[in-house]
């Protein structure tokens, strides 16, 4: 980078312009005037300032109450004024009539320009919290890319004189290697990132330096931070802590895996225990509810029976007495006494109702055992046992056969058993459950 500008015009009056093609900051100089720095900062009021788009050029006045800055944002061509300059309206003594050259250092400021600067870090130890007792070491390459916005804050956290691209490079580049190594050796704790896994997560890493080093660099430095790009995250597979670490995350790998497979089986097993516990007690509700409706139609066939046994034991009482009526009213209590005629009138009164009674029993029992024979006949009696999931379940009788045949609890392939048979069989092949069976739609034929 040039240090010294061209005088572009003769006479007293000078054209102050950068003619730079690549710069960042860049003093001023008259030509021929670059041993003295009271001379090359002595400005002929009244010369030409231009400032290109995208530049800045500043004017810095060297007070006894301190510098003093005048600003001048491109694009700009003219004649140097103090309308334009305040600093410099306030500082050139009227003394002089405006002919004398006043003090100023110039410099021009790339506004426009990006400036890259590509970092490179040599190995350095990252540990994982898990297993603090592996160093994994660790390289990282990149590149930054940044630019000036907020030239005041610039101006003032670096000096403009003297000033040297290459060494404001190399101050930028050991800051950021400072700061990536920072990050990334803190990464797998605050972010809970693997160390084994930090080259896969890349641009995830990418992303938490460039936040961090943009605050950092726009505080430290005053510039503003246009891109980063971590380009690799170099790992050192060949060293023993990468080995060792290797080793012991497979290990736990592996023990966690055979856990949560003993754990998935034992659930496995639960399940179906509970399923098989839930069949169980279905059934034997279904059990208990067929009994229950067994008994209540046992109850039911055997009740007109009991009933004729009882009005049979009232008729018997009654006619035992019968005989007594024509004593009804006899008085006297002799041995040979007369017949009563008013209690031979009772008598055959008790007697016609009796008949009656009779009667309509005997109709009643005929009506009952019509409505009987008309009565299907009730389903066999029948108690099989069933094998569900190695388990022995029931007696169950044929209605809760049934209920189970279409609860799909019951197949052709399920094993049965009860009393008299030598060994368990298959359902289907048992020709007492054939008809319950035969409810059952064959399959469809084959299209043609």
């Amino acid at each position: 980078m040039a240090l010294f500008g061209n005088k572009s015009e003769g006479g007293l009056m000078d054209v102050i312009r950068c003619d730079e093609q690549e710069y960042l900051v860049w003093k001023w100089r008259p030509s021929g005037e670059a041993n003295s720095t009271k001379r090359e900062n002595a400005i002929r009021y009244g010369s030409s300032l231009r400032v290109k788009d995208g530049e800045l050029a500043v004017f810095v006045y060297q007070q006894k109450d301190g510098s003093m800055q005048d600003f001048i944002v491109g694009p700009y061509d003219q004649t140097i004024k103090t309308a334009n300059f305040p600093v410099l309206s306030s500082i050139v003594g009227l003394a002089f009539g405006g002919a004398s050259p006043f003090q100023a250092e110039i410099y021009f400021i790339n506004l426009s320009g990006n400036v890259q600067v590509k970092f490179g870090i040599p190995y350095f130890d990252v540990f994982d919290p898990r297993f603090l007792d592996f160093a994994v070491s660790m390289a990282a390459r990149g590149t930054i890319t940044f630019n000036i916005t907020d030239y005041k804050g610039f101006i003032k956290l670096n000096r403009l004189i003297s000033f040297e691209l290459e060494d404001f490079k190399k101050q930028i580049k050991d800051a950021v290697t400072k700061y990536v190594k920072g990050v990334i050796t803190n990464i797998p704790a605050e972010k809970g990132i693997p160390v084994l896994q930090m080259e896969r997560k890349l641009l995830e890493i990418n992303e938490i330096i460039a936040s961090h080093i943009k605050t950092r660099l726009e505080t430290d430095f005053g510039v503003n931070v246009k891109g980063f790009d971590l380009a690799t995250i170099e790992v050192d597979k060949e060293g023993q802590g990468y080995a060792e670490l290797r080793k012991v995350t497979a290990e736990q790998t592996t023990r966690t895996t055979v856990a949560q497979t003993d754990v998935n089986i034992k659930n496995l097993e639960d399940m179906q225990q509970i399923n098989a516990g839930n069949i169980e007690e279905t059934l034997g509700i279904q059990r208990e509810e067929a009994q229950r409706a067994q008994r209540l139609q046992t109850e039911t066939n055997f009740i007109g029976a009991h009933a004729l046994d009882q009005q049979t034991v009232v008729l018997k009482t009654a006619a035992e007495s019968l005989g007594n009526m024509g004593n009804i009213g006899g008085g006297g209590g002799e041995a040979g006494g007369g017949m009563n005629p008013a209690g031979m009138m009772t008598g055959m009164m008790m007697g016609g109702a009796m008949g009656n009674q009779m009667a309509g029993m005997m109709n009643q029992m005929g009506q009952n055992m019509n409505q009987q024979q008309n009565t299907p006949p009730p389903p066999p009696q029948i108690q099989y046992s069933i094998s569900v999931n190695g388990q022995t379940a029931g007696p169950f009788n044929w209605q809760q056969l049934q209920q189970m045949l279409q609860n799909g609890q019951l197949q052709k392939s399920t094993y049965v058993w009860k009393q008299g048979m030598t060994a368990w069989e298959l359902a289907g092949n048992v020709q007492e459950l054939s008809t319950l069976f035969g409810a059952v739609p064959p399959p469809p034929p084959p299209a043609v």
